[in-house]
């Protein structure tokens, strides 16, 4: 009876702690979940290492996917944007909201583009600011039932440089290839605390608005899709990606799966 009382109130205290807004305490509570399930372990079985592994079990989640669904996942070496309608207000109802912050910041609207393979879609909203050469793009992607949405300004430079600033609240599926500037930026309060952000890497990496490449709406929406085939063919390179069963096609890797394990865990402890 004591070990129940003891094992319900670390799972009452730990479900309070979640309640919070404050992220350290939100953590405490993610680590007392961690520790019930040691306590299951070690009350049901009156040995340690069972609670150990009972606790354990929780950094072995992020397997189910990759082993079930991404090892089996083949997508085209070739992606081509096409245009289409934006998503559904049902599915992304932030999109107006998002689209208003960036206009009122002197960004034009570019086109709705979006890669679509089943069962992933990725749908990019693009604008452009002509007086600092700066493309900005609201991105949603989706798959399945599951979906999220990020912001993320970009610079392009006359030798090959790309600078990005993002807040994308997930760590990247790939290694970035050379000459990719990334800062991110997962708790901006704002698309005014992005572009903030986004002048400082520009002044850290000592780049000026003549330094930067002046676009069209082709020439941005070809510099999404060589960029993408510039990611597959790096990360296909360093063996995270694998030619896929199926011509003109890629898959992950036995390496690249241990990669996105990684990746997993890490957004597990930042974002619990």
């Amino acid at each position: 009876m004591i070990e129940f009382s003891l094992l319900l109130g670390v799972l009452l205290l730990s479900w309070g702690l979640r309640t919070f807004d404050h992220v350290w305490l939100r953590k405490l509570g993610a680590v007392g979940f961690v520790c019930s399930t040691y306590l299951a372990g070690w009350f049901l079985t009156n040995l340690h290492a069972v609670g150990a592994a009972a606790a354990a079990s929780w950094f072995l989640l992020p397997w189910v996917p990759l082993l079930t669904r991404v090892r089996h996942l083949q997508l085209p070496l070739e992606k081509e944007l096409n245009e289409c309608p934006p998503p559904r207000s049902d599915r992304f109802p932030l999109l107006g909201e998002f689209t208003r912050d960036i206009e009122a910041a002197g960004f034009n609207q570019v086109a709705d583009v979006a890669w679509e393979w089943a069962p992933l879609r990725q749908f990019f909203r693009v604008f452009y600011r002509e007086e600092d050469r700066q493309q900005a793009m609201i991105c949603f992607y989706e798959q399945e039932t599951a979906a999220f949405a990020f912001v993320a300004l970009t610079s392009r430079t006359r030798d090959g440089r790309i600078l990005r600033t993002w807040n994308c609240p997930f760590s990247d599926s790939l290694k970035n290839q050379p000459g990719l500037h990334l800062r991110r930026i997962p708790n901006a309060a704002s698309f005014t605390d992005l572009e903030a952000g986004h002048r400082d890497l520009l002044r850290q990496e000592k780049v000026s608005v003549e330094d930067c490449v002046e676009e069209t709406s082709a020439t941005q929406i070809q510099g999404i899709e060589s960029e993408a085939e510039q990611q597959v063919a790096h990360n296909l390179k360093l063996g995270l990606l694998k030619p896929g069963t199926e011509p003109g096609t890629f898959r992950y890797s036995r390496r690249g799966l241990l990669y996105l394990y990684r990746q997993s865990i890490i957004d597990m402890v930042r974002l619990s």
